[in-house]
């Protein structure tokens, strides 16, 4: 395991020149659905690839993490991200918390374009009650467009509901998407957490 710590503002600011016009951008659905997070809430993209969530996020001032067998990308955009580059499908989960070995909670948990069906437990712990997960990836029937296109990478229907069934759900879809045609399950869904007290408003989540 490989930690990248956070880099300085003045190398962040001098990193960040043009990003914009080379990161891609972000999921669509995870912009839409990342309201849910609370201003202060520290966030997590599991497999986080090229690093355009991390950037999105850290944008909004969050402080936000990353894990990936390979970190490369993600580290030369977003530089100060907090950075573990690991296996998470072969060795041990990286992000524990060393004084209680307990799993490492998260304010938003992100997971886009990524499926290893192991990881569902832990994907569930890591969002910190009262948190958001915010999750993407491929379903059944991408088989008959492109890749993936193996049974074991690709959700059944309903399962992402199945996973976050002890979580109240704010949206889910599944069906196709173009640009390229692709089949997609998504899913966005806060822990259960404390009640809201009576006089506190209610956030307001535009459907459209």
């Amino acid at each position: 395991m490989i930690h990248h710590p956070p880099h300085s503002p003045a190398a962040s600011q001098a990193n960040n020149t043009g990003l914009e016009q080379t990161l891609a951008a972000p999921s669509p659905w995870v912009v839409r659905w990342s309201g849910l997070a609370d201003a202060q809430a520290s966030v997590l993209d599991v497999a986080c690839g090229s690093g355009r969530h991390l950037h999105w996020f850290m944008e909004r001032g969050h402080h936000v993490t990353g894990v990936d067998r390979d970190t490369a990308a993600a580290h030369r955009a977003v530089p100060q991200a907090d950075l573990l580059q690991a296996d998470i499908e072969n060795a041990p989960w990286p992000l524990i918390d060393s004084a209680t070995g307990a799993v490492r909670e998260f304010g938003v948990v992100v997971v886009t374009n990524y499926l290893w069906r192991t990881l569902f437990p832990v994907l569930v712990s890591s969002v910190a009650s009262g948190g958001v997960l915010i999750y993407e990836t491929f379903s059944a029937g991408q088989e008959t467009v492109g890749r993936p296109s193996r049974a074991e990478f690709l959700l059944q229907p309903g399962e992402l509901l199945q996973v976050c069934s002890d979580f109240r759900i704010v949206a889910y879809e599944e069906g196709v998407l173009t640009g390229p045609e692709r089949y997609v399950q998504r899913i966005a869904a806060i822990r259960n957490g404390a009640v809201k007290p009576a006089d506190q408003a209610p956030q307001r989540h535009l459907l459209s």
